[in-house]
């Protein structure tokens, strides 16, 4: 179990620099996986800067994820879960459109209207988030960074589900997953922390300052 965000933070990092990854920049998923790339960042000597996707949640379940939008439009959905909810084209339509327009919105605010995605064409990307879950919001964050032409792509998370993990390593463009833990008995990203307090916008912009 993690201390805090920040403990998870410097768990990474450390993990990654003996690892030998090199990043020229690191991304973070807003609000939560700030407090974990800022040391991740330090760390390694890159700079720290966002990616932001949006979580398309099922009709009536909007926790239940049907995929992720991300801030430049690019989507990825749970086909087999579309398929077995019965899910129609028109929701899905209008979700993405809700949902990419709130995830260019969160840039727009994180980033002073300097573009959907940082200038990362030809660089060393690690994209950092607080943990994964479904994974539908990372794959969406890390197609987004292929096509905007990273050099490499690595994901790098404190904890994640092995099932999830699983589903990046077929959907993502990615070169290389890190996870510190990938429980068997994994139910939630918090279980793992002492302290998994939401981040405010405010304390999370926090950390690019620095």
């Amino acid at each position: 179990m993690f201390t805090d965000r920040t403990d998870a933070g410097e768990q990474l990092g450390a993990h990654l620099a003996a690892e030998g990854v090199e990043a020229d920049i690191v991304l973070g998923i807003p609000r939560g996986a700030l407090p974990v790339a800022r040391p991740v960042a330090d760390e390694l000597g890159a700079t720290l800067d966002i990616v932001v996707a949006s979580k398309i949640g099922a009709p009536g379940n909007p926790e239940l994820a049907l995929g992720a939008a991300a801030s430049n439009g690019t989507l990825w959905l749970n086909d087999d879960l579309v398929e077995q909810l019965r899910v129609e084209d028109d929701y899905i339509d209008r979700e993405r459109t809700r949902e990419a327009e709130a995830a260019r919105e969160k840039v727009q605010q994180y980033r002073d209207g300097e573009g959907t995605v940082p200038a990362v064409d030809g660089k060393r990307v690690v994209v950092v988030d607080d943990g994964v879950a479904t994974g539908a919001t990372a794959i969406a964050c890390l197609r987004q960074v292929a096509d905007a032409g990273a050099a490499t792509v690595t994901l790098a998370v404190p904890v994640g589900s092995p099932r999830s993990l699983e589903v990046l390593e077929n959907e993502a463009p990615v070169d290389t997953i890190i996870a510190l833990e990938q429980p068997a008995d994994f139910s939630a990203v918090g279980q793992y922390y002492e302290d998994f307090r939401q981040v405010s916008d405010k304390r999370a912009q926090s950390y690019l300052d620095e």
